[in-house]
């Protein structure tokens, strides 16, 4: 058990006393509740504040002159002070909840603890009055925050069936907290209704549990409840999947060992964990041990489909597949400069470090022998390749000495693919030959591309 402080007053901004003594002078109830409760108790400045209160969301609205309806159907108004976003929301009592998202109506209410009875864990149904400095705690919270335990309040099948996101909040909060879980909460997780949430709501609570300090026993725990072959079953299905001597774990075991060793960047956690996706569907085992051929380029393909279902942005998606798909970089620390040279042309030079990364987390994950015979070849290619990218290297079109309006001049093409062709090929021999990137120089290698019979072919047909 771990020392809850109840001095929780350091922690509250002057714009959150400011909204509670508007309320109370106006003959109102106001009490902090929420996640700000409990971290503060916790010992951490909590980033949001919300205010729980007796006066009606008009009342509310007439009482602040910088207000947003925010949720105003469900009692709730953003009050905008100093600067800071409070979320006012009046105490209520839940009706049915019928979509397992929203309750069907709401009853306000004049009670704080009718109010707090409505919430998800114990652990959130804190309230406190900042005036008198006390305490509303009906459910055991503070208890239950030193005791690490994480528990619903009241019946956890009651809870989750009103709103199922609750049950991948419940292993959210597992992580990010680092609480051990209330064994009849464990319990009632019930997979198949989480079917009902919406994949924006799963991304959200699932983008927080990956940037936990080490979300790996958390997934474990979600996968042993089969949480986890609903929400990402490709994930799932590496339990078992073993892949020889080399490895220590089998797939599901090494990805969740890479993502703990990950740096807390969610590009770089999702790519660490689905890194080796696609190793299920590409296993073959013969007399030469067990392959995984081409589990990058399908893992790259399984990662579009993960992240796109998720429905997380287009710029993640594609960062992060592309991360899967080059993880087994062909470079080495003893490959030649011109090879890194076209690696950091291939995979783009903002992503070299990324994947670096990732390999490292790949060696973490393999255990302590594998760790200690990749370690000294890692340290030696990422220096090579940070000097590679502070050198004058050109690695991009743009970075040529020359531009495309001087490679029409020069071959007399107008604009076009042909132009972005003669620039690929100039930097395909400043790859191999960095000082040719000289303006003289390249007009004048130029003059060798246009005797081609390629070039020859396109002037033809320009001119016809």
């Amino acid at each position: 058990m771990f020392r809850v402080s109840h001095d929780i007053q350091e922690h509250i901004p002057q714009a959150v006393r400011a909204i509670c003594d508007t309320l109370k002078d106006n003959g109102y109830q106001a009490y902090l509740v929420g996640g700000a409760v409990r971290d503060s108790l916790r010992g951490e400045a909590p980033e949001d504040w919300d205010v729980a209160t007796d006066a009606l969301p008009t009342t509310v609205l007439s009482l602040f002159p910088k207000t947003i309806p925010t949720g105003i159907k469900y009692g709730t108004v953003t009050v905008m002070l100093r600067g800071i976003a409070v979320e006012v929301t009046t105490f209520r009592s839940d009706g049915i909840y019928r979509d397992a998202r929203h309750p069907e109506d709401v009853s306000f209410s004049t009670s704080i603890a009718e109010d707090l009875q409505r919430r998800d864990f114990t652990i959130n149904a804190i309230a406190y009055d900042p005036e008198a400095r006390k305490f509303i705690d009906p459910f055991g919270g503070r208890r239950d925050l030193g005791r690490r335990l994480l528990r619903t309040v009241g019946d956890p099948q009651e809870r989750f069936a009103e709103d199922a996101l609750r049950m991948l909040r419940f292993f959210r909060f597992m992580a990010t907290l680092r609480f051990r879980p209330h064994r009849r909460t464990l319990a009632a997780i019930d997979p198949p209704r989480i079917r009902n949430v919406s994949s924006e709501r799963i991304r959200d609570e699932l983008s927080k549990l990956l940037l936990a300090k080490l979300p790996s026993k958390t997934l474990l725990t979600m996968h042993e409840t089969g949480l986890l072959q609903e929400i990402l079953p490709e994930v799932a299905q590496g339990d078992g999947i073993t892949q020889g001597s080399f490895h220590r774990f089998d797939v599901l075991h090494h990805s969740l060992q890479a993502l703990d060793s990950a740096l807390p960047r969610l590009q770089l956690r999702w790519a660490a964990l689905l890194h080796d996706a696609a190793k299920p569907m590409t296993r073959i085992e013969d007399a030469d041990g067990i392959h995984f051929y081409g589990h990058d380029v399908e893992g790259e393909k399984l990662t579009r489909a993960i992240l796109t279902r998720l429905r997380y942005s287009r710029e993640l998606t594609e960062k992060v597949a592309l991360l899967v798909r080059w993880h087994m970089f062909p470079i080495h620390s003893r490959s030649t400069d011109k090879a890194l040279r076209r690696f950091i042309r291939k995979v783009g030079k903002e992503n070299v470090l990324d994947l670096m990364e990732i390999r490292r987390a790949d060696i973490l994950a393999l255990g302590r022998q594998a760790t200690w015979a990749g370690w000294t070849h890692w340290e030696t290619l990422r220096e090579r390749l940070v000097e590679v990218m502070d050198s004058d290297a050109t690695f991009a079109v743009s970075d040529l000495a020359v531009s495309g309006h001087d490679v029409m001049a020069a071959l007399d093409l107008p604009p076009g693919p042909a132009v972005g062709a003669v620039l690929e090929w100039l930097l395909e021999k400043v790859l191999d030959d960095p000082q040719l990137n000289q303006r003289t120089r390249l007009l004048k290698l130029m003059q060798s591309y246009e005797k081609t019979p390629l070039v020859q072919k396109r002037q033809e047909n320009t001119y016809q």
